[in-house]
């Protein structure tokens, strides 16, 4: 096909589309020694949507692809300088995501399988089909776009230093993943604060298992849980005899996880004689068994938990201002689950898959009805009611759809969510009549977001409308 021809199949059998361009657009390089093939295949992939640079020379269009971005080259094989071999070989090491589509008039299969090995998404023949040039650019932006997903998505795990179980989007959570990432290295002490169920071992877990000491014990206990002296034997161990059950020598928390990490959860429960001793143990690196005279040199990262708040029970008497201090050398502060609402659709998803396989199940979704009540859900026991609901309602659910008969008893009744189903008052409803459809429109997708927690493939579940479709409504509106 010769110029003239690409350019008439471009401007008159192919019009321009009237669908909206991705967002962003995709960004095509087109390299090629003929200035005027060069521009022609450029306009034919603007009138799609591709946002384009035209490079006419090998050497070029090389330098172009190792500055910019680009999702697809379109490179001519054959050129004077630099072939496009060489385009690909370069625009590779610069950015492995970006398609290579080569183009020849001189294809034979050796060429063919020479570019593919090296790394092309595909190889044309001149004269270029216009259809099959537009295709084939749109499959190659497509995967390099996945493929630069896929590399983000590792990125954030990467800068999450992979703690799993750790689970949030929101700004909250994001302030809480990147305090632990400083650190997680290091060896003092953390304070972790938050209400019951907010994942306070979680992190504990996770900023041991992402320290120096993650190939050393892990070591949690409750110290609400047991009794002064109870709490002691465990803390520090004991020696035979020690007291009336004590048949045998017992190695302590303290001991067994020397050079890894002990959790202590609700310490603010410890009873002041046990705080007196923790302390000594903070200050000198030393423990001392129940029951006997010999210390013992331990070397342990602490750990602690509570859900009270230690300054008030400093003011109260009933714990130790020294001990305070030696604890929050860092704090950490767990949002509750109502504080970050954004989270919720997330932490469902995660709560799914993870019950689906422990569980066995044939799970393919969650209807948007229950998302509403679970969103709305005032969450009192934090993301532990609401894993706890998930695993519920994927053990009860008998025909692959959570849906509003799977709930448990304490969200079955609309009155327990804060409107989550309940349809809009007569009141409410009189309010709307006679505004514009758009200020109405506007305002259902304002609530909508807000409910969803500004996560906008919930959002767009909810209304029944396409993620393109909701993205132009926040354009649209400014939201």
């Amino acid at each position: 096909m010769s110029e003239s021809e690409l350019k008439t199949q471009t401007a008159v059998a192919s019009p321009p589309s009237t669908e909206e361009p991705p967002e962003p657009p995709y960004r095509a390089l087109v390299v090629d020694n003929d200035p005027s093939h060069a521009e022609t295949v450029a306009e034919s992939l603007e009138r799609v949507g591709f946002e384009c640079r035209v490079a006419t020379s090998g050497t070029a269009g090389a330098e172009a692809a190792e500055q910019s971005a680009f999702d697809v080259v379109v490179t001519d094989l054959v050129m004077n300088d630099v072939d496009g071999l060489g385009v690909l070989q370069r625009a590779k090491n610069a950015q492995p995501e970006a398609q290579v589509i080569l183009v020849t008039g001189h294809g034979t299969v050796p060429s063919a399988v020479d570019a593919m090995q090296r790394g092309a998404f595909s190889y044309l023949l001149k004269p270029l089909d216009i259809g099959q040039l537009r295709a084939a650019a749109q499959r190659a932006a497509e995967t390099s776009r996945l493929r630069r997903a896929n590399l983000e998505l590792r990125r954030r795990l990467d800068e999450r230093f992979g703690f799993e179980g750790v689970v949030g989007d929101s700004p909250q959570m994001r302030n809480v993943l990147e305090r632990l990432k400083r650190i997680a290295p290091t060896n003092a002490a953390v304070l972790i604060q938050g209400g019951t169920g907010s994942g306070k071992e979680l992190v504990a877990q996770a900023i041991h298992q992402n320290s120096p000491r993650k190939d050393n014990p892990f070591v949690a206990l409750n110290c609400a849980a047991l009794s002064e002296n109870i709490l002691e034997s465990e803390l520090f161990g004991h020696v035979r005899g020690a007291f009336t059950d004590a048949s045998s020598d017992r190695v302590g928390k303290f001991e067994y996880a020397h050079r890894g990490t002990i959790f202590l959860d609700e310490v603010g429960d410890m009873p002041m004689a046990t705080q007196i001793k923790l302390l000594r143990v903070l200050e000198n690196g030393e423990i001392t068994r129940v029951g006997s005279n010999q210390p013992i040199q331990v070397n342990v990262r602490l750990l602690s938990a509570t859900n009270r708040d230690l300054e008030d029970a400093i003011e109260a008497g009933t714990f130790r201002r020294d001990l305070y201090h030696r604890l929050k050398v860092i704090t950490i502060r767990l949002p509750s689950l109502r504080e970050r609402r954004q989270d919720i659709p997330i932490l469902i998803d995660y709560f799914i898959k993870q019950f689906v396989k422990q569980h066995g199940k044939q799970v393919r979704g969650m209807t948007s009805a229950v998302r509403r009540r679970l969103a709305a859900f005032d969450w009192p026991g934090n993301v532990r009611q609401l894993r706890n609901v998930v695993e519920s309602m994927v053990v009860v659910d008998y025909d692959g759809l959570l849906d509003l008969d799977d709930l448990p008893d304490e969200l079955a009744d609309p009155e327990s969510c804060a409107d989550s189903d309940r349809p809009l008052e007569t009141g409410s409803l009189a309010k709307l009549v006679g505004k514009p459809l758009d200020e109405i429109e506007r305002l259902f997708v304002t609530e909508t977001l807000q409910l969803a927690g500004g996560n906008r493939e919930e959002a767009a579940r909810m209304l029944g409308i396409g993620e393109r479709t909701l993205y132009r409504k926040i354009k649209q509106y400014g939201l």
